[in-house]
């Protein structure tokens, strides 16, 4: 289990963790890791998944961006409870857990794979730092910084130099995270595509883009750059400079998401976006 560090999650947590032993199933629990700058020691806390089967996510959207982070490449299958708001990706009820756990436990649920991204960060000419994100990856101006000069190149061609407040480049799951909030649009996870979203961008003509996902995405500051930071899944980030080099493609490993009979998309949508009406 991956549980968001909150007095509801945590006595459910307990809950969960005691019905999964009285059928003799042995229980890891992992507390949620804070959202931070800098990625120093992130590679010691991944799971080793020869002793996991699957993971229960208790929090939010956020705690399973950190629980995706957490498994890393390992293919271990999760699931999301929610705590609070309706999530996208934590869409268990806290209500619905145990009639999901035993659903898990007597294998009644399909996979879904839901793409990730492969970012790398070149540090001269050499890899400095390698992360995979289920959301996207933000390029971002600090609260002082001038607008940025992104330069941006797709498969080695020159796309554009974008003059914004920042990029982010997001996966079809991550359209209704940043990328939604910065105008871009909602992409179903089937689909195969990345998405490259200016944030607030300076020419009114830059617009959102879809790309397939077989593109290599290379990204550059332009001169003079300063007060720039690039940020992982939301949850991990560091500062870069003129001299790094930012190069984003389709990582090989998906997340694998458990999901159960009676729980649509489009549903989830619906409520989250409050469509029709409806409340969260």
């Amino acid at each position: 289990m991956f549980v968001k560090q909150d007095p509801a999650a945590q006595e459910k947590a307990d809950e969960l963790a005691d019905w999964f032993r009285a059928r003799d199933i042995e229980v890891i629990r992992q507390e949620s890791f804070q959202p931070r700058l800098g990625l120093e020691n992130s590679r010691e806390r991944r799971v080793d998944p020869e002793y996991i089967t699957c993971v229960f996510v208790l929090g939010g959207d956020g705690t399973f961006l950190s629980a995706s982070r957490w498994i890393g490449d390992a293919g271990v299958p999760m699931i999301g409870v929610k705590f609070g708001d309706i999530g996208f990706l934590a869409e268990i009820s806290e209500d619905a857990v145990f009639r999901a756990a035993e659903a898990v436990v007597s294998r009644q649920f399909a996979i879904e794979s839901r793409a990730r991204l492969k970012v790398r960060i070149i540090r001269n000419g050499n890899p400095y730092v390698e992360e995979t994100v289920l959301n996207d990856v933000v390029i971002n101006k600090g609260a002082l910084a001038r607008l940025a000069n992104i330069e941006t190149y797709i498969d080695g061609h020159y796309l554009t130099s974008y003059r914004s407040d920042g990029l982010i480049v997001a996966t079809p799951t991550g359209s209704t995270a940043y990328s939604l909030a910065a105008g871009g649009p909602v992409v179903h996870p089937a689909v195969e595509g990345i998405l490259v979203t200016p944030i607030c961008p300076f020419t009114l003509t830059n617009r959102v883009l879809i790309v397939p996902g077989t593109s290599k995405i290379q990204i550059r500051l332009g001169e003079k750059a300063s007060d720039i930071v690039v940020t992982f899944d939301g949850q991990q980030g560091l500062e870069i400079d003129g001299d790094d080099e930012i190069v984003i493609e389709k990582s090989r490993y998906p997340l694998e998401l458990i999901k159960l009979t009676g729980h649509n998309y489009f549903d989830i949508l619906k409520a989250k976006l409050r469509w029709s009406g409806g409340r969260i």
